[in-house]
């Protein structure tokens, strides 16, 4: 590019902008949501890309979320146990899909390590020879990390890149096990959902995910909820089950919290500060969709 077409960018619209939006972060603007209203401003003059918006506003928000607000909380957790008979820790890790996993004491009240799944590939292949007696868990447990629930997640990902570890134990005031996050959950906050085999997809509200589970997504017409699952909810105050969920709670939910539902378990997956995104559905039976219905 020669020099005259640069000194024209530098000068057009987009020069500008960025120029004036240059000015304000070095100095002349003590708050942080003025900054935003420029680069939202920014975004509608083409300055800044649309996708983009929503991450720039995360990273500038995330360090005014603390742990405790997006943490799995204890009781929602996948856990193992240290003296579990390897045929046990193998079933759990198989029927849960996590990666990694904290491991409790005896007691249950204290975590001793970490495993990685994929750790339990030598257990699997130990299992086909009769030979899964010899595992001994201790070998391949890491060190857990432990966080505090006040920590802000700026700091904690800070943490996470610094000691390259991707799940820390959240801590209560007492000492005692509040729950878990890993570094998704952080980077979620950012750059919004990481989708993944268990998400729904955009034009699908309701997909069946194994017997009796179903993942639901949180702005599913009540309506389409109450024809799918047989159900008779009431949309006279609310058109999605997300509003339904936090009519019930009172309030926005936790990751891994649940509550009963037309007579259904309902357990919240993915949710930011202002909606809930997807919910997992436990049916007291088998539900034969709409389409395949006689």
């Amino acid at each position: 590019m020669s020099a005259k077409e640069n000194k024209d960018r530098d000068t057009g619209a987009s020069g500008r902008w960025l120029r004036k939006l240059s000015r304000k972060m070095t100095g002349e603007v003590q708050d942080r949501g003025e900054v935003i209203e420029y680069l939202r401003e920014a975004t509608l003059r083409g300055v800044v890309e649309g996708d983009a918006l929503p991450m720039l506003e995360g990273v500038l928000t995330v360090g005014d979320i603390q742990v405790r607000d997006i943490m799995v909380p204890r009781a929602q957790m996948t856990v193992l146990n240290r003296d579990d008979d390897p045929q046990l820790l193998l079933k759990t890790v198989i029927d849960s899909g996590h990666s990694r996993f904290p491991v409790l004491d005896e007691d249950r009240e204290k975590v001793v390590g970490i495993l990685l799944a994929k750790d339990l590939l030598r257990l699997a292949a130990q299992s086909d020879k009769g030979d899964a007696a010899d595992f001994d868990i201790k070998e391949f447990m890491r060190t857990p990390v432990f966080v505090p629930e006040s920590k802000r997640l700026n700091v904690l990902l800070r943490e996470f890149r610094r000691s390259r570890v991707h799940m820390a134990i959240v801590a209560d005031e007492y000492g005692g096990i509040a729950g878990i996050v890993t570094i998704e959950d952080v980077i979620e906050q950012i750059v919004g959902d990481i989708d993944d085999e268990h998400d729904v997809d955009e034009d699908v509200n309701i997909r069946k995910d194994g017997d009796r589970q179903y993942v639901v997504r949180g702005q599913t017409p009540i309506d389409e909820f109450n024809e799918y699952f047989q159900t008779e909810l009431s949309d006279d105050e609310f058109d999605t089950v997300a509003g339904l969920v936090m009519k019930q709670l009172g309030r926005l939910p936790r990751r891994g919290e649940t509550l009963q539902l037309a007579g259904c378990e309902v357990k919240v997956m993915r949710f930011d500060r202002r909606r809930i995104d997807t919910l997992r559905l436990t049916a007291p039976r088998d539900i034969v969709p709409p389409e395949d219905r006689p």
